[in-house]
């Protein structure tokens, strides 16, 4: 019988044990030490390295403490504008405090002996940059493990942390070369000889707004187009009637996001819009036996129509980002609406205030609309101080109006309000024209184009916006009315004219909100 410790046989196999390498056991983090050496080597040798990686490197990245302190003083004396050499980097570490936590003088003169040239400077640099995130994709992995273990947390809120780590790190390894100007410029002319085969010489996506396609040549890829208006102003109503046109109309795949309402209550509002039955009656169901016929031979538009509607409550730009691209890649989505931006959060990042975060929501949305390169059409609240100004031109929304954050009128391509005087009990200009059932368009912003206004039809009871040039869709009574014809788009020097506030269709219109 073997005794204690002796290998055990069977038959003629030998079972041994083994022995686990040290090494195996634990592991070193990511690391690169010597070409982060040479790296700050060159930068002190060459007076040309340090643009080159500039966009590359970032203290943090460094592994070694005094590493970072050292590429830290480099960056300053660069800020400065001022020589970098082993000299001026020591000073400046004189400066910052940090030259005797640094080792000292003869740390930077070794590491200036340890390179001949910077020759291979950015490839070295590409590589201290890529064990750097290795060694975050590590530590995120290892907190989220951690917190999974963690029964007190809850997983789906761990699942949003998760994806927003994540996409906080891939963004700091994005990088777009920059090109030379030739392939930019034939790609403008490609773009600009398939504009003008188009009978309506749009280059952008037709939203059957005439007037509205003319001053923007429809809305252009990768732009982030935010529609402010305050609250019963109709801002779903007109991107409704927009969806609802761009899908049935022109066959455009469009994704509507809905942080406000549920899918079945802006289904509803379709229905409305399209069916041409007021609003109270869908929600009670009382309806007439010819509404039923004229329910069902029109709400056929919307069968197959490629509209695609998410209603998920508190939306995270993470998975905002997550699902859009889907839609893109499996639906062909062209344009992207959101209703609306104040409801949405930047869930699994710290924020100091409410400001700071939906900063970054207007960036992800600006970032996620040239990722995809598709429009994406934002709705925003307008804070109060509308509210407070008094006369005609006071109520007209200005961009100081946008609420929470000015990055929003910084991020934007496209700022555009929705105003309606009549909302405001004004049924009559100076010029005694008639602004009853009419509503402005105010592109107050617009990077690539003009700015102006755009005149439009409001018909609050099937919530929708239409072109002033479908009038002829209102009863015929007051098609009857003599009435004058109003500018689709006006200056101070032309003026609105309109339907007689008389009108029966429209005399409690001022009373009406948009459904």
């Amino acid at each position: 019988m073997a005794g204690e410790g002796a290998p055990s046989r069977r038959g003629n196999t030998t079972r041994k044990k083994t022995v686990t390498p040290l090494i195996e056991m634990g592991r070193l983090q990511p690391q690169a030490r010597e070409l982060e050496e040479a790296v700050l080597g060159a930068l002190m040798l060459e007076k040309d390295a340090y643009p080159i990686v500039s966009d590359i490197l970032k203290p943090e990245y460094f592994y070694e403490h005094k590493h970072q302190l050292i590429y830290k003083a480099i960056v300053d004396l660069a800020m400065k504008q001022q020589p970098i050499d082993m000299l001026t980097v020591c000073e400046q570490l004189r400066r910052n405090g940090t030259i005797e936590e640094v080792g000292g003088e003869y740390v930077i003169t070794e590491l200036t002996g340890r390179v001949s040239s910077a020759a291979h400077v950015e490839f070295h640099a590409r590589i201290v940059a890529q064990k750097y995130l290795a060694r975050e994709l590590i530590r995120f992995s290892g907190e989220i493990q951690a917190k999974a273990f963690d029964e007190t947390f809850d997983v789906d809120d761990l699942m949003q942390e998760a994806e927003g780590q994540l996409f906080e790190i891939s963004q700091r390894n994005v990088k777009k070369d920059v090109v030379q100007i030739n392939p930019v410029i034939q790609e403008a002319l490609d773009i600009l000889e398939i504009a003008s085969k188009r009978k309506d010489g749009l280059s952008g996506l037709q939203t059957g707004f005439t007037d509205l396609d003319k001053m923007t040549s429809g809305w252009q890829n990768s732009d982030l187009v935010i529609i402010a208006a305050r609250p019963a102003m109709g801002k779903t109503a007109f991107v409704l009637s927009m969806a609802k046109s761009m899908a049935v109309n022109y066959n455009t795949p469009v994704a509507l996001f809905s942080l406000e309402m549920s899918n079945v209550q802006l289904v509803n509002r379709l229905i409305v819009n399209t069916c041409e039955i007021p609003g109270e009656k869908i929600k009670s169901g009382q309806l007439a036996p010819h509404e039923w016929e004229q329910l069902n031979a029109k709400i056929s538009d919307l069968y197959d129509a490629p509209l695609y509607i998410d209603d998920t409550p508190s939306l995270s730009v993470f998975e905002l980002r997550t699902k859009a691209r889907r839609l893109v890649r499996e639906h062909g989505v062209k344009i992207i609406i959101i209703d609306y931006l104040q409801l949405m959060n930047a869930s699994g990042m710290s924020f100091g205030s409410r400001q700071e975060e939906v900063s970054t929501i207007s960036r992800s949305l600006k970032g996620l609309a040239k990722e995809l390169n598709i429009p994406i059409i934002a709705l925003s609240q307008l804070n109060r101080g509308v509210e407070a100004r008094t006369g005609e031109e006071g109520k007209r929304p200005q961009l100081s109006d946008l609420r929470e954050s000015g990055a929003i009128e910084q991020d934007a391509d496209m700022v555009c309000f929705i105003h309606r005087p009549e909302y405001y009990k004004m049924t009559e200009d100076s010029h005694g024209n008639s602004l009853v059932g009419l509503a402005e368009i105010i592109i107050a912003k617009h990077r690539n184009g003009a700015v102006g206004d755009v005149r439009m039809r409001f018909r609050g009871e099937f919530a929708r916006f239409q072109n002033l040039s479908d009038d002829s869709m209102i009863p015929s009574k007051i098609n009857k009315q003599p009435t004058k014809s109003a500018p689709s788009t006006y200056t101070s020097e032309t003026t609105p004219t309109g339907i007689s506030p008389n009108d029966e269709f429209y005399k409690n219109q001022s009373n009406n909100p948009p459904f």
